[in-house]
């Protein structure tokens, strides 16, 4: 019983104990009151949306592009067609920009990557000039 009671004192008490002096340390070294809440963020500016957009499309459309470059022939090219569209040969054509690689006549990069970069190059592109128009936009006078 004795060890149960202890185990108890252990388990509840003392982390208990630890928690009250910590705070009454903290409530000292502060002072007595309450501590304050934060104050509130400033609302995000146009400038800082068309910047965020702008990032997120530079970074997804980089990343749409490895994806696309991931079916381009680089140390073995037979090996793309191979991987690709399951024929042994040489790639007829291949190209970065547009992402393509053609073998015997068939593409075997999927329809929608080229018109994804399109998009998202012309999302970075124009949020880019738009965040910049609107950081050196001269706030209206009241």
């Amino acid at each position: 019983m004795t060890t149960v009671i202890g185990t108890m004192i252990l388990a509840i008490g003392l982390p208990a104990w630890a928690g009250i002096t910590y705070v009454g340390l903290v409530r000292a070294r502060r002072g007595d009151e309450l501590p304050q809440p934060d104050p509130p963020r400033s609302p995000r500016t146009p400038a800082k949306k068309a910047t965020w957009i702008a990032g997120l499309a530079y970074l997804a459309g980089g990343a749409l592009h490895l994806y696309g470059l991931s079916y381009l022939p680089f140390l073995f090219p037979e090996d793309a067609c191979w991987f690709g569209v399951g024929i042994m040969a040489y790639p007829d054509f291949s190209s970065s920009l547009p992402v393509s690689l053609v073998c015997r006549g068939i593409e075997v990069v999927p329809w929608w990557v080229n018109p994804g970069l399109l998009v998202l190059a012309v999302t970075a592109v124009t949020a880019t000039v738009t965040s910049v128009v609107l950081a050196l936009r001269r706030p209206a006078a009241q």
